[in-house]
């Protein structure tokens, strides 16, 4: 008799907000803290590349000048309110607190953070 792995019941609204402030959570735990700035560049770079949406791509550190402002604004100083407005939000959401408008505001950017923020490395 063959057996069949149990079926995982989709997340509601709070565990997906939840999911999405873990990743930020773990991804500022691995992460420098402290106040980043734009400052002087080293000679090695990681390999990311923008995917512009009419096709082209560019290496981003070919376009420090532009990322530079992006990178250092979004810091780790900047995950902390990020991750309390997505737990405070996941358990309004429980509670059924939140105007559908905002719920749907929140799973959105949890949906981003989800498939975006990557935890390798």
């Amino acid at each position: 008799m063959a057996t069949t792995a149990p079926r995982r019941e989709p997340l509601d609204a709070g565990d997906r907000l939840r999911a999405a402030a873990d990743r930020l959570e773990a991804l500022r735990d691995r992460t420098p803290g402290g106040e980043w700035e734009t400052a002087g560049l080293l000679a090695s770079r990681p390999e990311v590349i923008a995917r512009y949406d009419d096709g082209t791509t560019e290496h981003v550190a070919d376009t420090r000048a532009r990322t530079a402002s992006w990178i250092s604004g979004l810091s780790p100083r900047v995950v902390e309110p990020l991750i309390t407005w997505l737990r405070v939000s996941a358990d309004a959401a429980d509670e059924a607190r939140l105007p559908p408008e905002t719920t749907a505001a929140a799973l959105t950017f949890a949906a981003a953070v989800i498939e975006h923020v990557e935890l390798r490395g």
